[in-house]
């Protein structure tokens, strides 16, 4: 196991350092320029001229990715070009927001996914599978955003449950849970947004996974024994279902954190992903770079924890053969 790791860590920082390279290369070869984005389309030249000076880029490529590398090991990812704060500090404020939101999102599309592939799974080929495949090909064809459109008509405008977007942040001034629920109650339908398609496709994959085991024998033989159904179901059958299930999971999870700019918009967060919309039309690639490195390096990570819960959860899978 020990060897096996060392293999996944190797590996993770050899994919990071290749995605760093990628990933500055390409925004070197865009279009435009950034001191001229600052300073204005009617701008001195010269003043233009200085502000590229100023900025750093007038250096050559590889000095500057250079220094960028060491940057980021020191934990000092420079100053943004169009905020003038550091990235560090933009990035953490926005993490407050995305790194919760995905985490709910993606816990409510396992919870619902679950749910929703073992019971069609164990209703193979009646009304209640084949009704809930149909619901999940209907979730698929939606996209997220105008579903987030529709829960902003009816808990927002029409029933005035829940409001129709922005975020005030976590404050706990009246209590842990107070603040708690307060910032959670913002990111409760962005999060069902994001989850309805992440479930659907999950809970089809789960019923597929489910249904392939069902047919073992070791099912029979548990039934033979007297387990019930749903004793067999959830404490047998979903364990040895799960590998192909959370590898789906993984996936998602990383999709969750990286692709949430869409929903952001509808529901006007100060998240990452309109962090990174931002600067893209403000032309601040330091803080596009160090945006789209720290979301590789979550992808990474994560596909990294599923790599090791391969051999947790199934241990049929020997971590040599992963």
């Amino acid at each position: 196991m020990s060897y096996f790791l060392f293999k996944r860590i190797l590996t993770l920082l050899a994919t990071l350092a290749a995605t760093s390279v990628i990933v500055f290369a390409v925004l070197e070869v865009l279009p435009g320029n950034a001191a001229q984005v600052l300073m204005g389309p009617d701008a001195d030249p010269a003043a233009v001229a200085a502000k590229v000076v100023e900025l750093g880029l007038d250096r050559p490529p590889l000095a500057r990715y250079v220094d960028w590398m060491r940057g980021l090991l020191r934990g000092d990812m420079g100053n943004s070009y169009a905020y003038g704060s550091p990235v560090a500090e933009l990035i953490a404020e926005r993490l407050l927001l995305t790194v919760p939101l995905a985490v709910l999102a993606m816990t409510l599309t396992a919870l619902l996914a679950l749910a929703v592939g073992v019971y069609a799974a164990s209703q193979h080929n009646r009304l209640g599978d084949t009704g809930l495949m149909a619901l999940a090909q209907v979730g698929i064809a939606i996209p997220n955003f105008w579903f987030a459109i529709l829960l902003i008509l009816l808990f927002s405008v029409k029933l005035q449950w829940l409001s129709a977007g922005g975020f005030d942040g976590w404050y706990f001034d009246d209590g842990v849970w107070a603040g708690l629920w307060q910032g959670l109650k913002a990111l409760i339908l962005p999060a069902v947004a994001l989850a309805l398609v992440q479930a659907a496709i999950l809970a089809r994959f789960t019923r597929s996974a489910v249904l392939e085991v069902l047919r073992e024998d070791f099912v029979r033989t548990a039934r033979a024994k007297g387990l019930s159904r749903r004793a067999t179901l959830w404490g047998h059958v979903l364990r040895n279902a799960m590998i192909p299930v959370i590898t789906v999971m993984g996936l998602q999870s990383a999709e969750l954190l990286a692709g949430t700019i869409v929903v952001e918009s509808v529901f006007y967060l100060p998240g990452l992903g309109r962090l990174i919309f931002q600067s893209i039309a403000n032309r601040d690639l330091i803080v596009v770079r160090n945006c789209v490195m720290l979301l590789a390096a979550m992808v990474v990570v994560v596909n990294f924890i599923v790599d090791v819960l391969y051999a947790v959860i199934d241990p049929r899978v020997k971590a040599s053969e992963v």
